[in-house]
């Protein structure tokens, strides 16, 4: 049985420089506190944990108080950063850029009257902040079904969590065009935004799709390592499991089933943007001690 590793999966380019910014801080050996889990990923945030990094939510910043605050990846709307500088913390702020294009765009056109739509997930922390953004104004929807929310006679900009998928964000953007004559399409990429504008979906979450569709149809059984609560993580899970019927879920090694391997050739290992590269090497290995002979084992690619 042959165990391989998804070479295109694991951190997102956001995701590494907010590891590194935190890591960072961390060899300072000054207290550090993320405002919420730096990642969904609970091993990973073990793994920082044991550096030093405390998580805390926005109610207990008073614990911090005089300190150092991380902003995650997500990052936070505009009522954080002024509780914070009344607390006299100081912010390590390590919004993903993606993301503070975003909100810049966003509070642009709330400042100019127009309603705010975001397709996004309402409880999500990057959502939070965005809708932050418009005074909690913007109204957030997660499927077609809830387009009826949006008011039809205001001008209106359409944006999206970065993390969304695109197929439903293009139908929700086709149904509110044609209700509404002068829809306007928010982007991170050009000044000139127009209903033909590009979304602001992450490119580099977004082009996952094509290539983890190829690795799920490559193997006999997949392998998909992330944190519950990761969204970019049910996304591509779905996508997966939706090209291969013998994919299976794990947060670490301890879930792992012997059932799952029965009669497989090949075995694929693969994750979301917040799945580090060192906990997919380690479900590879755990998967090659327990189920394949020491005369077969083989290295990831």
């Amino acid at each position: 049985m042959k165990v391989t590793v998804d070479r295109f999966s694991g951190f997102c380019w956001g995701v590494v420089r907010t590891i590194e910014i935190a890591e960072q801080e961390l060899s300072r050996q000054e207290p550090l506190y993320s405002l919420g889990e730096i990642i969904h990923n609970p091993m990973e945030i073990q793994r920082l944990g044991d550096k030093g990094l405390s998580t805390i939510t926005v109610n207990e910043m008073e614990k911090a108080k005089g300190g150092h605050i991380l902003i995650r990846a997500h990052g936070e709307p505009p009522s954080t950063y002024s509780r914070a500088e009344e607390l006299g913390i100081t912010i390590i702020d390590a919004t993903c850029p993606v993301v503070t294009k975003v909100q810049e765009r966003i509070r642009k056109f709330f400042l100019e009257g127009f309603q705010i739509v975001v397709f996004g997930k309402k409880e999500h922390a990057e959502v939070i902040g965005l809708v932050g953004q418009t005074q909690g104004q913007a109204v957030v929807i997660k499927s077609l079904e809830e387009t009826d929310r949006v008011q039809l006679n205001r001008k209106t900009v359409l944006f999206s969590q970065t993390t969304m998928d695109k197929a439903t964000f293009y139908a929700i953007r086709d149904a509110l065009k044609a209700k509404i004559k002068d829809l306007v399409v928010g982007s991170i990429e050009d000044e000139a935004i127009d209903f033909h504008a590009k979304d602001t979906i992450c490119g580099q979450v977004s082009g996952r799709d094509k290539k983890i569709r190829e690795f799920a149809r490559s193997n006999d059984v997949v392998v998909f390592v992330a944190g519950r609560h990761s969204s970019n993580g049910k996304v591509l899970f779905d996508i997966v499991r939706s090209e291969n019927a013998r994919t299976h879920f794990i947060e670490d090694i301890a879930e792992l089933e012997p059932a799952w391997f029965a009669g497989a050739g090949t075995v694929g290992i693969t994750g979301a943007t917040s799945t580090p590269q060192w906990l997919m090497e380690r479900v590879r290995q755990e998967i090659e001690r327990r189920y394949v002979p020491a005369t077969e084992s083989v290295q990831s690619s």
